[in-house]
C-alpha cells in the first residue's frame, strides 16, 4: 500500500509529522514524502527535528509570486509527482494553497484523499482568507474527513458529507506538541534570562493577512499593558513579513519590556509557550497546542475556527480592538480565580493519539 503525504508550510509539517512517524512503525505502508517548499527554511527546520526526509523536494515558491500562480505552480508540479509514484492513497493537511492543490491533483488521477484538521469553518469565506475556501474546497474532494472534535464533524454533516466518512480523531499537534514539550529546553541563554526574571510573560504572535490593517491596535494595547503593569513583559517573535516588522517597530520597538526576537523553530517555540503566562495570538496552531500546556490564549481574531476552544473555555476571542484587548489582559493579570479557572480546562483538541488513528484506520480500509 502506497500513500502519499503532501504538504509544504511549517504548520503541515508539524501536524503530519506525527502520522509520517506513524506510517514508519507499518513495513506494509510504503510512505511517499512530498514537500512543495510553501515554506522553505521554516519548514525545513521542523523536518530535521522529526527526522524526517522528503521523498520529493518541488520548491514552488518565488519572489513576488501571487496566489493564482502559486496554486498553478502546485498543481502542475504535484501532479507529476503523482503520475510517477501512483499513489493508492494521498495524505493532505488543513487549509493551506498545498492542501488545495494536493487534493485537488489527487482527485484528477481519481485517487482517494485522506484530509486531516477536516471540518474547521468561520463561513465567512474572507476569514481567515484563503485558508477558509481552500479546507471548504477540500471538504468536496476528500473520501475521508479526519476532524479534530465533535463540532468538526457536525460542521461536515452540515454540508452533507456521509457520516460513514467522518472519523473524530482530535488534532495531530497534540501529538507533535507532547513529543517536543517532553524533550529538554534548548532555548537560548537570552530567552533562560528573560524568563528566570520573575517577570510574567505575554508571548505574542501576529501574521494574519486580514489583521494587517489592525496591528497598531494591538500593539497599542501591548504599550498600554506594559506601561501599567512594571511585572510584565512582552516577548513578540516577529513574523519577517515587513509590514508587520515596520508596525511593530513604529508602536512598541523602543519599549524595554517588549522584546522582539526573531521567530523560533517550533521546539524552541514550544519550550517558550510552556513558561507564558498567557498568550496573544492570532495563529490557529496556537490556539490548539497551548490548551495542552495549559496556557489561557487571548485570539486576535474577529472569528475562528475553532470555536471549541472558545465554547471550553480556553480561548477568548478579543479581535484586534485595542480596549478589549487591555481589558481582558488585565482581567487575567488581576485576578488569580479567572486565571486558575481559565488554565486549568482541559484541552478539547486531543490527548496524544491522532497519528495512530488516522493511520489504523487508513490500513483497516485497504485490508
Amino acid at each position: 500500500m502506497k500513500i502519499m503525504t503532501i504538504f509544504g508550510t511549517r504548520p503541515e509539517g508539524i501536524k503530519v509529522a506525527p502520522v509520517i512517524q506513524e506510517m514508519a512503525n507499518h513495513l506494509e505502508i510504503d510512505s511517499v514524502i512530498v514537500n512543495t517548499g510553501q515554506h522553505k527554511e521554516m519548514l525545513d527546520q521542523v523536518l530535521d527535528l522529526f527526522d524526517i526526509t522528503p521523498t520529493y523536494n518541488l520548491e514552488v515558491m518565488k519572489a513576488g509570486q501571487s496566489l493564482g500562480e502559486l496554486n498553478s505552480v502546485l498543481i502542475e508540479k504535484i501532479s507529476k509527482v503523482i503520475e510517477i509514484e501512483q499513489p493508492d492513497y494521498v495524505f493532505v493537511h488543513g487549509d493551506t494553497a498545498t492542501t488545495f492543490a494536493g487534493a485537488f491533483s489527487a482527485y484528477v488521477h481519481q485517487i482517494p484523499v485522506g484530509h486531516i484538521e477536516a471540518g474547521l469553518r468561520t463561513n465567512n469565506i474572507y476569514s481567515p482568507f484563503p485558508e477558509e475556501v481552500n479546507r471548504q474546497l477540500v471538504g468536496r474532494i476528500a473520501i475521508d474527513h479526519f476532524a479534530p472534535t465533535n463540532k468538526n464533524k457536525e460542521n461536515l454533516l452540515k454540508e452533507n458529507i456521509d457520516a460513514n466518512n467522518i472519523h473524530v480523531v482530535g488534532n495531530t499537534v497534540i501529538d507533535a506538541l507532547l513529543n517536543i514539550s517532553e524533550r529538554k529546553n534548548n532555548l537560548s541563554d537570552k530567552l533562560n534570562h528573560l524568563l528566570s526574571n520573575n517577570k510574567r510573560t505575554i508571548l505574542l504572535t501576529t501574521h494574519r493577512r486580514e489583521n494587517l490593517d489592525d496591528l497598531h491596535s494591538v500593539y497599542r494595547a501591548i504599550q498600554r499593558i506594559t506601561d501599567s503593569y512594571e511585572d510584565v513583559q512582552v516577548i513578540f517573535p516577529i513574523h519577517k513579513n515587513p509590514v508587520i516588522r515596520e508596525k511593530a517597530q513604529e508602536i512598541i520597538g523602543e519599549n524595554p519590556r517588549v522584546h522582539l526576537i526573531d521567530p523560533l523553530e517550533y521546539e524552541q517555540f514550544v519550550h517558550l509557550m510552556k513558561q507564558a503566562y498567557l498568550i496573544i495570538t492570532d495563529s490557529g496552531g496556537i490556539q490548539e497546542e497551548a490548551p495542552g500546556l495549559g496556557i489561557p490564549v487571548l485570539v486576535a481574531r474577529d472569528t475562528t475556527e475553532r470555536p471549541e476552544g472558545v465554547e471550553a473555555g480556553t480561548l477568548l476571542l478579543v479581535g484586534t480592538d485595542e480596549d478589549k484587548i487591555v481589558e481582558e489582559v488585565e482581567r487575567l493579570l488581576s485576578n488569580p480565580k479567572d486565571y486558575q479557572t481559565m488554565s486549568g480546562i482541559q484541552n478539547p483538541f486531543g490527548q496524544g493519539d491522532t497519528a495512530k488513528k488516522i493511520v489504523n484506520y487508513v490500513k483497516m480500509k485497504f485490508k
